[in-house]
């Protein structure tokens, strides 16, 4: 058996083509194809790495630690990322509730709306209550304290 750093043009084409497949079948069952590694994928790399290393020179431990420890890094950096998106959620749910009972200057599209929020609906995307109509907290341009 024989090892080599490198593939010949038929073998990446053949890996080409299997990586397509794959991806193709993702979006049929519903995920949809990421140009982006996620955890999942790195360590799937991972461990078809270590399942067709050469026996005859395997992967050397430092290598093999410092994979892992991009993992854990990646896993991490993912939690956090995930942790800061609810937070941003919960700040901006918070900021909806707060302009309750004070008048608020939107601009919907060319128009321009004043009006006291009577009620606010907290989640991704905040929205204030104004004589009835609910819009959103990014077209909310001004807080009066009156």
């Amino acid at each position: 058996m024989e090892f080599r750093a490198s593939m010949s043009a038929s073998e990446q084409l053949q890996s080409k083509t299997a990586v397509d497949t794959f991806n193709k079948t993702l979006a049929v069952n519903g995920r949809t194809a990421s140009s982006q590694l996620g955890k999942d994928d790195f360590l799937k790399l991972l461990l078809a790495q270590l399942a067709n290393q050469d026996p005859t020179s395997p992967m050397e431990n430092t290598e093999f630690i410092a994979q892992m420890a991009q993992f854990s890094s990646l896993e991490q950096m993912t939690n956090m990322n995930t942790e800061f998106s609810k937070l941003a959620s919960m700040l901006n749910s918070s900021e909806a509730v707060n302009t309750i009972g004070k008048t608020v200057e939107i601009e919907d599209g060319m128009v321009s709306i004043s009006g006291i929020v009577e009620g606010a609906v907290m989640g991704e995307k905040p929205q204030v209550q104004i004589n009835g109509m609910l819009y959103s907290m990014e077209s909310v341009k001004r807080v009066l304290a009156y």
